[in-house]
C-alpha cells in the first residue's frame, strides 16, 4: 500500500492477525499501549483483535499481510 502524508489509519481493530514490511516512508505505529517507529527495512506484527494505528510521518509503500484473509480486501 502507498501511504501518502494525509493517510494516517485512525485506531481500530479486527479478527486478523497483522504483519508487514516497510519498503519506504517514515511511519509511527501504535499496538496495544505500545509506540514502534518504523522505516525502511523494518517489520511488524499485530496480533488479531489488537487496537492499532498508524501515523504517516513520512510518504511511502508498505506491504501488509493479513491472516486469515480480509474479505473486505478482496
Amino acid at each position: 500500500m502507498f501511504y501518502k502524508s494525509t493517510d494516517n489509519v485512525t485506531p481500530h481493530k479486527h479478527l486478523n492477525e497483522q504483519s508487514g514490511y516497510v519498503i519506504s516512508g517514515k511511519y509511527k505505529l501504535i499496538s496495544g499501549e505500545k509506540e514502534y517507529f518504523l522505516s525502511e527495512g523494518d517489520t511488524y506484527s499485530i496480533p488479531a483483535n489488537t487496537e492499532h494505528s498508524l501515523q504517516i510521518i513520512k510518504a511511502g509503500e508498505v506491504v501488509d499481510v493479513l491472516s486469515p484473509i480480509r474479505q473486505d480486501y478482496l
